[in-house]
């Protein structure tokens, strides 16, 4: 965004003008959100924020109301726009270490936006813990104060905004957790930028939604038959650990596979047998069963993973399939197969086409890419994205804030998954989803962040208290 407003300015845009009309949208959201305010507390930051923090001061002055300003840092100090804005205040202000929060105040956050990067100034932080204790509604001017905007994260503290009042576009840390539950109810406001010049500096990441696989999903047709619908094979565990692959089965066959197989070792067939119906089973003990299971070419989909358990065996058969050219949807154990040999994997499904997605959570994530997860700096997409680059994979960084990343560089954020999902089981449906979906012919990115989206659904049509169970029948396909 700080580009962006550069190139506004460049072309010849009034920079001023686009900071007026920014603190009287918060101005005018105040008003409308909170018109029984007692007193509008806005507190000014040291930068472009703070200017449209006194901005936002000086249009509620003109309203009539009761305003009290405090200032972080030497306010003589501001420069460029937030100078002139400050200026053009026509009160006074205090510094922020002596702002204690009263019964009927609001507070209006403009002291840091999305492009803080180090921790808040002590009295800052000072003053947050005093306004959550006193339980004071807070108005954040582009994001909570104390959020890093390009990853979500708290830097020292943040405030815990009723809603936000971002411009032009939502940043990573309105969508990423914890930012999302901080932000509250966040409202993008259009200051007037051409979407040209906003969409010439946004990069490849996105939220999820229709809009990335639509274009990319083919529709039943009279003509179909199962086959047509894509067959996909999941890989049993042992006798004792059927259930997360059956998990995955199940949910591929709801999400639209026109077949799917239960690849079984033989002490498993038994267990297997006697839960499947409209699942086949198939016995597969080692690699040359696999081999042989391989010459039909209609076999190119497979899940690998779910409760699999024997790292030896999973690294093999996985591998087979690479250099057999299919299509794998790697989970579970199957990831953690490849600890310390991940070289081998990408190798193995290196080509022109994406042909793997691996679905780890954050512990397998760090098993896969533990000098990726050692990061500290980097934000979860930064992490998904160097994740999918290193493996030549589509990368699904699982969790509240799920990311799918794909090794072209693009990536997408899911926002609507409930927390229902933190159940055991939860993630053999998801792979199996994924895995129906490229059995119809979608693209691995795609397949990806289609399944991460049904997946989300499932689990809301399920509703409170869904085993994965109920998850699994409550997927619907595209």
């Amino acid at each position: 965004m700080a580009r962006v407003d550069a190139a506004a300015a460049a072309t010849g845009q009034d920079s001023f003008g686009l900071m007026l009309r920014a603190g009287e949208a918060v101005a005018a959201a105040a008003l409308r959100l909170y018109p029984q305010a007692m007193r509008y507390v806005v507190l000014c930051g040291p930068g472009n924020n703070g200017g449209d923090g006194y901005v936002c001061a000086e249009a509620l002055a003109r309203s009539g109301t009761a305003i009290a300003v405090f200032h972080c840092g030497d306010p003589s100090r501001l420069s460029g726009d937030a100078a002139v804005a400050r200026a053009a205040y026509s009160g006074v202000s205090q510094d922020i270490a002596n702002y204690l929060p009263a019964d009927g105040d609001v507070v209006i956050d403009a002291l840091f936006g999305a492009g803080l990067a180090r921790d808040v100034p002590s009295e800052v932080a000072e003053v947050i813990h005093r306004v959550s204790s006193a339980r004071i509604a807070v108005i954040a001017v582009d994001l909570p104060s104390g959020l890093d905007g390009a990853t979500g994260q708290v830097r020292g503290a943040a405030f815990r905004a009723a809603r936000t009042v971002t411009f032009m576009a939502r940043k990573p840390g309105h969508v990423l957790l914890p930012g999302r539950d901080l932000c509250g109810e966040v409202e993008v406001f259009d200051i007037g930028i051409p979407w040209r010049q906003v969409a010439a500096e946004a990069g490849p990441l996105c939220v999820n939604g229709a809009a990335l696989w639509h274009d990319r999903h083919r529709a039943l047709d009279a003509a179909d038959h199962k086959y047509r619908r894509g067959h996909l094979t999941v890989f049993s565990g042992p006798d004792i650990a059927t259930g997360a692959a059956r998990l995955s089965a199940m949910a591929g066959l709801k999400a639209g596979a026109g077949l799917v197989t239960m690849a079984s070792p033989a002490a498993a067939l038994a267990a297997n047998g006697v839960h499947l119906t409209a699942i086949m089973l198939a016995r597969l003990d080692t690699a040359d069963d696999v081999e042989a299971y391989l010459q039909d070419p209609r076999r190119q989909n497979f899940v690998l993973g779910p409760g699999f358990g024997d790292p030896e065996r999973a690294c093999d058969f996985a591998l087979r399939l690479g250099h057999a050219g299919r299509c794998l949807v790697l989970d579970a154990d199957g990831i953690t197969a490849f600890r310390e040999r991940r070289d081998r994997l990408a190798a193995a499904f290196d080509g022109k086409a994406t042909r793997l997605v691996v679905t780890p959570h954050e512990g397998e994530f760090a098993r896969l890419f533990p000098e990726i997860a050692k990061d500290a700096t980097a934000g979860k997409p930064d992490k998904a994205l160097a994740a999918a680059s290193a493996l030549g994979g589509v990368v699904v960084y699982k969790g509240a804030d799920t990311v799918i990343a794909a090794p072209d560089g693009r990536a997408a954020i899911e926002e609507h998954a409930p927390p229902t999902l933190a159940t055991a089981g939860s993630g053999d449906v998801l792979a199996g989803i994924i895995g129906a979906l490229m059995t119809q012919g979608l693209p691995a990115f795609e397949a990806a962040c289609a399944g991460v989206h049904l997946h989300g659904q499932a689990a809301l049509r399920a509703g409170r208290g869904l085993t994965a169970e109920d998850l699994a029948r409550a997927v619907l396909p595209l």
